[in-house]
């Protein structure tokens, strides 16, 4: 059981390293599109903290703008 486990994680971790071509994209401008979104979400999340901490003036806006 655990040897399945660690072969189907090792596979997972090997799909994700050799990049997801599309037929639209290739596997760097795909690797790119993920990186610009996660940065947008980080970015978001510490828009929250700032809120909850009020670290910044009220607001429902956030400070990152979507390109």
């Amino acid at each position: 059981m655990k040897t399945l486990v660690f072969a189907i994680v090792l596979a997972g971790l090997s799909a994700g390293m050799s990049g997801c071509a599309t037929p639209a994209y290739s596997a760097r401008e795909r690797g790119q599109m993920i990186v610009r979104n996660w940065d947008y979400d980080w970015k978001q999340a510490q828009d929250d903290i700032d809120d909850v901490l009020m670290l910044r003036p009220a607001s429902r806006l956030t400070v990152w703008n979507v390109r």
